[in-house]
């Protein structure tokens, strides 16, 4: 290791890609480049009105030349001949539609504008009405339950309900869609040139979390039961894969086409893709019974558990326990919340409604009144938060629910909506934030009661991602809800660290992943502590969000 050697982590999130360049001797992040996806950031192929949420192949693609090369360009001179490996993470569930050679859909001329073709984010939730027939036929079908290890119910969010719901939607579709494959399967697939479907390496944590793939059951759900659920999935369960791989493995060497494209060497390793909340949980330095949360526009949340200490025990309501889908040799249990970050975005988008009313001001410069929306966009989040902190916990009444993109855990429910109550002609901008930022802190403290509740116990809370690096405010009341410290990673690409963490065990680099994080890891750079008043404050507020969101869920689901 006297020599430097790189290796490239880049993590696909849900609105860019970005690409670090890692120091493996030392774990030095030397360069990094963000890519916004182009076609995603003018809000094409989506309508959330009706949950639907697509990306174009095409920005990944652009993303994957873009962020390498600006991550090689601002690095060492010579960097490039010095890459050993490169790893990928990204969303998911996200699969895509392919046809015999792998090629995405809408990368075909006739499905170039088609959503269907394209890639189907994590956040999509066309396909509730779909999960919830695969929930009650995985009950009813008089075989295995295939749905108990992952939590015991299935999301729309995921791999099986999407690929169904698009079958019914589309027939151009149905009828050319040979495969189907995860975005964090695709872009190994594509850099290595393997693209056949039944040849490409597939991912165990996609696999198993997201599409009920479990050695027990020799893989994915068995054929009889799929083509019960619905005719259009007889035949697939052959079309997609039986073996799977932990991302510490290779996938295969970078392609001559990539390699001239990206400026890098050929026959470099390229290992195998995850999800970027398993890979984020070890760049963030997880050990056992640590519960590291990635914190964004929607959270995922990671523990670590011996299998030998875990033993038989299930998880109920949780996203899935799968071996070897964050470190080879032990289990994997995932969690989260549908949204997060995206809750307060929300609710700035309606505070700056009646700035679109600007344009229509006659004699108003165009460019002056897009300056000051922009400005006060800038402002509105960190105002909100400094005014919302000198209120103190249970002052006023303002509650909220945290559901405004269904639930993801415990016990995924998309169709569930969020809720603000306790309002009054007092109730102004910052109170009303406050019960909101307070609402995600709830919906955390759920999944950790969850999974105390069938005993597995949490040792410590790391934070990641944007929200715990910008937001004290936020970290502040989560720290105060969970009445535990939470440790914020130092890095600020903790997810892309840890894909280069994988890509330098791929690379031979070193003997494990446990390995790579000893000499790669950022170590923390905050802690926040709760603070003992409010944490005996919002026990008691805790129960009645609690209380309200059994209202809901009983009364007001659709």
């Amino acid at each position: 290791m006297s020599d430097s050697k790189y290796v490239l982590g880049l993590d696909y999130g849900t609105d860019s890609v970005r690409a670090v360049l890692v120091d493996t001797a030392t774990g030095t992040e030397v360069s990094s480049h963000v890519f916004y996806y182009p076609r995603w950031s003018k809000g094409m192929y989506c309508d959330a009105r009706v949950n639907r949420f697509r990306q174009h192949p095409l920005d990944y693609l652009e993303g994957l030349e873009g962020a390498v090369k600006g991550a090689l360009a601002s690095g060492p001179k010579g960097a490039a001949s010095k890459v050993a490996g490169i790893s990928v993470d990204t969303t998911g569930s996200t699969p895509v539609a392919v046809d015999k050679q792998g090629v995405a859909l809408a990368l075909r001329p006739e499905f170039a504008e088609n959503p269907n073709g394209m890639f189907i984010l994590w956040k999509d939730h066309t396909a509730i009405a779909e999960a919830a027939e695969i929930n009650r036929h995985a009950k009813e079908w008089g075989g295995e339950d295939f749905t108990r290890y992952s939590g015991g119910v299935y999301s729309s969010e995921w791999f099986w309900s999407k690929i169904l719901h698009t079958l019914r939607e589309d027939e151009a579709v149905r009828d050319a869609a040979w495969s189907w494959v995860e975005h964090c399967d695709w872009i190994p697939a594509v850099l290595t040139g393997v693209t056949d479907p039944a040849a490409m390496k597939r991912s165990r944590c996609a696999a198993g979390h997201k599409a009920m793939w479990n050695e027990l059951w020799d893989g994915l759900p068995d054929e009889t039961f799929l083509a019960s659920l619905d005719p259009l999935l007889a035949g697939l369960r052959e079309r997609l894969y039986r073996e799977t791989h932990t991302a510490d493995l290779k996938a295969g060497g970078l392609s001559d086409e990539w390699a001239g494209r990206l400026g890098l060497r050929p026959g470099i390793a390229v290992g195998v893709g995850a999800f970027d909340a398993h890979m984020g949980a070890v760049g963030g330095e997880i050990a056992p019974y640590s519960l590291v949360k990635i914190i964004g526009t929607s959270t995922c949340d990671v523990l670590l558990a011996p299998s030998d200490e875990l033993g038989d025990t299930l998880v109920k309501g949780i996203c899935g326990q799968v071996d070897g889908s964050v470190l080879p040799g032990m289990i994997g249990l995932e969690a989260g919340q549908s949204a997060f970050g995206d809750i307060y975005a929300w609710f700035k988008q309606l505070l700056l409604w009646p700035l679109t009313l600007l344009g229509e001001q006659p004699g108003l410069d165009a460019d002056a009144a897009a300056a000051l929306e922009q400005t006060l966009a800038d402002r509105l989040i960190p105002a909100l938060s400094e005014a919302a902190a000198a209120i103190p916990p249970g002052e006023t009444a303002e509650l909220a629910v945290d559901w405004h993109n269904g639930r993801r855990t415990p016990f995924a429910n998309q169709a569930l909506k969020g809720a603000l109550c306790g309002l009054n002609l007092g109730s102004d901008a910052p109170r009303i934030f406050r019960a909101l930022v307070e609402a995600t802190a709830y919906g955390a403290r759920l999944i950790v009661e969850r999974f105390r509740e069938e005993g597995v116990p949490i040792k410590e809370v790391i934070a990641i991602g944007g929200v715990p690096k910008k937001a004290p405010f936020v970290m502040q009341v989560l720290a105060d809800v969970l009445d535990m410290d939470i440790k914020v990673a130092k890095s600020e690409q903790t997810v892309a660290l840890g894909a280069a963490m994988f890509a330098a065990t791929a690379a031979g680099l070193f003997p494990s992943v446990m390995e790579a994080q000893k000499a790669m890891g950022s170590g923390f750079d905050t802690v926040y502590s709760p603070d003992p008043a409010s944490a005996a404050r919002y026990r008691v507020l805790f129960e009645k969000y609690r209380h309200v969101g059994d209202f809901i869920e009983n009364n007001l689901t659709e």
